[in-house]
C-alpha cells in the first residue's frame, strides 16, 4: 500500500487549537460579563427627575399696573392684578394642557388649540374644557416680592394678596 501524503496546509488559515478557542471564549465571556455590569450599575443606580421649584418669584409688585394680566409663559401662570388685590392662575388649559394666552381686546383668556375661553378670573366661558383655571397660591415674601406656589391649587376667588 503507498504511502499517503499529509494534506497540504494552507498557512493563511489560522490554527484553532483548543488552547485558542478556550482563550477566545474565555475573553467573549470576560467582555459580555463587564457589559452586563454596567447595565447593572446603572439599573440599580437612582433615576432622578430633577424639576424646577414649584415657587416662583414674579417680582415687585410695583411693576404690575391696574387691571393688568401678565403671563409668565416660561412658568406657565397668569399673575393679575384686580381691584381686590394680586391673585395667581394657571396658564395651562384644563381640557387637554395647551398655554393660554390672555386677549385684551376681549378681556378674555383664550387657549389657542381647541377655543375655550376663560374670564380674567379663570372661569370658562366657552369651549371644551372641564373646568375652569385654577388659582394658585400667592403671597407677598418679607423682601417685597410676590410668590407663586404653582403646586398648590385655590377655590376661585378665595385669597386675594394685597400690596
Amino acid at each position: 500500500m503507498p504511502e499517503q501524503a499529509p494534506p497540504l496546509r494552507d498557512d493563511k488559515a489560522p490554527d484553532m487549537d483548543r488552547r485558542r478557542f478556550v482563550k477566545t471564549g474565555t475573553r467573549s465571556l470576560a467582555i459580555a460579563g463587564a457589559g452586563a455590569c454596567v447595565f447593572g450599575f446603572r439599573y440599580l443606580s437612582p433615576n432622578v427627575l430633577y424639576e424646577p421649584s414649584p415657587v416662583v418669584n414674579a417680582g415687585k409688585p410695583e411693576h404690575y399696573r391696574e387691571g393688568s394680566v401678565t403671563l409668565d409663559a416660561k412658568n406657565g401662570i397668569f399673575i393679575i392684578r384686580s381691584a381686590e388685590g394680586f391673585y395667581a392662575l394657571s396658564a395651562v388649559c384644563p381640557h387637554l394642557g395647551c398655554l393660554t394666552a390672555y386677549k385684551p381686546d376681549a378681556g378674555e383668556i383664550a387657549c389657542p388649540c381647541h377655543g375655550s375661553s376663560f374670564k380674567k378670573d379663570g372661569s370658562p366661558i366657552a369651549g371644551p374644557a372641564p373646568s375652569a383655571l385654577p388659582w394658585l397660591k400667592m403671597w407677598l415674601a418679607e423682601d417685597g416680592n410676590l410668590m407663586i406656589d404653582r403646586s398648590a391649587k385655590l377655590t376661585s376667588r378665595s385669597e386675594y394678596v394685597t400690596a
